[in-house]
């Protein structure tokens, strides 16, 4: 049985941690849940912002995130139909539940001279596009109801993926997993992955043998402020 349950937060990077906050909060609506010091980052700030009681947009800042260059077509796709390098972030796309919550987020948007695309019938789903700060491409959307994928899944993009009767089913409905109860032992570095990059030489390998029961209280996860 799928145990994912939804999105808890989508990090994002951003080189100006106010705009981006200002942006979410006054032109979407979003709540300012967080803002404190990134656990276990040096200089970087992180700020959470509310989709519900268990979903965020999560951004993440520091001083070196300004100097990285973004490039349409490459690092952000411009718009919902564009290319972006494969690992990035096309579109980001928030649910909302019906048709008056999708005109009310067009005319919020518009209010605030946004312009909006949309709604435009997917058929799975019905959405709205605009564009967010940092060439950010975002949408609203909603489904009637679950996406069937009896009907949604094209047999004949699935001859041109090379997919296989007997891959196509066990992706439809995937196996079981024997739960392990926590006791299946990390991977080496040296193991197939994928792995997590961008560390100091050694510093990866040193990190992932750190022991569970070390990871679990190795940052301080004291709220920044009194209750």
């Amino acid at each position: 049985m799928n145990k994912v349950e939804g999105l808890h937060h989508l990090a994002i990077s951003t080189g100006d941690m106010k705009a981006q906050i200002e942006f979410f909060t006054e032109k979407i609506g979003m709540q300012l849940q967080a803002l404190y010091w990134m656990h276990g980052v040096e200089n970087t700030k992180h700020c959470f912002l509310r989709l519900n009681d268990e979903s965020s947009i999560a951004f993440v800042h520091n001083p070196d995130i300004e100097q990285i260059a973004s490039h349409i077509g490459q690092s952000h796709a411009g718009n919902a139909g564009a290319n972006s390098a494969p690992g990035t972030m096309q579109h980001l796309a928030f649910k909302v539940k019906d048709d008056e919550a999708l005109y009310h987020m067009r005319d919020r948007l518009r209010s605030h001279g946004i312009p909006v695309l949309g709604p435009i019938e997917h058929g799975l789903c019905r959405s709205i596009y605009f564009a967010g700060l940092e060439n950010m491409t975002l949408e609203f959307a909603y489904s009637n109801e679950p996406i069937d994928n009896n009907v949604w899944v094209d047999p004949e993009v699935v001859e041109l993926l090379g997919i296989s009767a007997a891959e196509l089913a066990r992706y439809k409905q995937p196996a079981d997993y024997l739960d392990q109860g926590g006791q299946v032992a990390q991977p080496a570095a040296d193991t197939p992955g994928p792995h997590m990059t961008n560390y100091p030489p050694g510093a990866y390998a040193r990190v992932i043998s750190i022991p569970d029961d070390v990871v679990l209280n190795m940052v301080d996860s004291t709220p920044p402020v009194k209750a």
